[in-house]
């Protein structure tokens, strides 16, 4: 049977991608496996493989398209003797009669789909119509009473998505039977809403500006920001730890270390400040936590993000297991994916999760800032500028490298006296760092 190659879910946050370049024409054969386009998401660059032996018979959407929605049909895939009138129903994007070809098409979408990509099984209502409908759209479905086979699907092939029922709940189809659809809009616990593009581009005259168009990343970035700030209680301490033993551990071992082979390595201030989050999370375990509503999740591993800069926004790439790995492997580690967050080649699976993150700011001469916490971590700690400050040790005057750091925690897991004992003990780790050795 033909078979429908599907825009993949390549992370479980994706719901959109561009077609970057098709590394196959029509008519090419292919086999299971092999690499046949390259999908540009909202964080990097990744290569397609072919789930089926075939033919590509159509490519439906040519390279350079941006914002191909996932489970978007892009191309077809036939057979030696394949039907020709299914092979024309998918071209034309006319539901396949075959249920064989449904699954398979399914499989084709992602080697790791989101629960709203899996294998789609249809609803049989009294009338006969058949329903099809994903595992997570029916579910919603069923919690919130909404009718299926009044919601307009929008999926491949007419199937009901995740977004048709949400839409259906706000009223926007006639699915929707809850009293969730029909609360007024001017509820006195609603969020203001922000000024539309038109009221913003009205205070302007029209030729003193351009409009930059938002890529895929800026926009992720905008709307997970938005809904850390807006729904995690942020609260903030600050504290300032010296330097001058950490820089003096770090000469040294940095005058020791290998200049080329595998052992080589050279470390960085961040390097330690990683280091000693992650310990830090171990001596205070009850930090080391993530907000859920059904219970709060308490993690085993210190799993520290990394905010790396890169055009047009950031990543937080993870370092796995940082409180068991030495300063030589987490320093390589890093610098290998900041160097691959740059050229947008991370996998997903490298950005996503951990258990807390370090942004640092302290090479723009940043003294001191509070960071926003990238859910579903309950902490991020904002890193400042090293630098040489007046101090007083024993009621005598004196001169340190000082950082200003700012412990950013989510009030419902992690509270004010339980972030300051995480502080503390990170303050104590860096101000003395042979603990990080051993």
């Amino acid at each position: 049977m033909p078979v429908p190659v599907l825009m993949p879910a390549l992370s479980p946050t994706m719901e959109e991608g561009k077609i970057a370049k098709w590394l196959i024409k029509e008519g090419d054969v292919v086999a299971s496996g092999d690499v046949i386009a390259e999908i540009e998401t909202d964080k990097a660059t990744m290569e397609v493989e072919a789930a089926d032996d075939g033919k590509v018979v159509k490519i439906l959407i040519p390279d350079g398209t941006d914002g191909v929605k996932v489970n978007a049909q892009i191309a077809v895939i036939a057979a030696e003797g394949d039907d020709e009138e299914a092979i024309n129903a998918l071209i034309n994007g006319v539901k396949s009669a075959s249920p064989a070809a449904n699954v398979s098409a399914s499989a084709v979408s992602s080697p790791a789909p989101s629960s709203d990509a899996q294998a789609i099984k249809p609803i049989v209502v009294t009338s006969g119509e058949r329903v099809f409908a994903s595992p997570l759209a029916r579910r919603i479905a069923e919690q919130n009473n909404v009718d299926l086979k009044n919601v307009k699907g929008s999926g491949p092939h007419g199937r009901v998505v995740k977004a048709d029922v949400e839409v259906a709940l706000k009223g926007g189809n006639a699915g929707a039977q809850t009293a969730a659809a029909s609360k007024p809009a001017s509820a006195p616990n609603a969020l203001p809403q922000p000024a539309s593009d038109e009221a913003i581009l009205a205070l302007y005259e029209k030729d003193s500006y351009e409009v930059k168009p938002i890529d895929g990343m800026r926009r992720v970035i905008a709307k997970r920001l938005l809904e850390s700030k807006t729904t995690v209680p942020h609260f903030y301490l600050s504290c300032d730890a010296e330097l001058d033993a950490l820089l003096a551990l770090r000469a040294t071992l940095n005058g020791r270390a290998p200049k080329e082979g595998a052992g080589a390595y050279k470390l960085s201030v961040n390097d330690f400040i990683i280091k000693a989050m992650a310990l830090a999370l171990q001596q205070i375990p009850d930090a080391n936590v993530t907000w859920t509503e059904g219970g709060i999740l308490q993690h085993k591993r210190s799993d520290v993000g990394v905010a790396v800069s890169v055009e047009g926004g950031l990543f937080t790439p993870v370092i796995r297991n940082a409180d068991q790995k030495t300063l030589a492997v987490i320093s390589n580690e890093m610098k290998d994916l900041a160097a691959r967050a740059r050229a947008r080649k991370l996998a997903p699976q490298e950005y996503q999760g951990g258990t807390t993150a370090v942004s640092n700011l302290g090479m723009f001469g940043i003294k001191n800032f509070s960071a926003i916490i990238n859910p579903p971590h309950a902490t991020i700690l904002a890193v400042g500028a090293g630098e040489s400050r007046p101090v007083v040790r024993d009621g005598v005057l004196a001169v340190a490298n000082v950082m200003s750091v700012t412990l950013s925690t989510d009030h419902r897991a992690v509270d004010g006296a339980l972030g300051a004992e995480l502080l503390k003990a990170f303050k104590n780790l860096v101000e003395d760092p042979m603990g990080l050795l051993v």
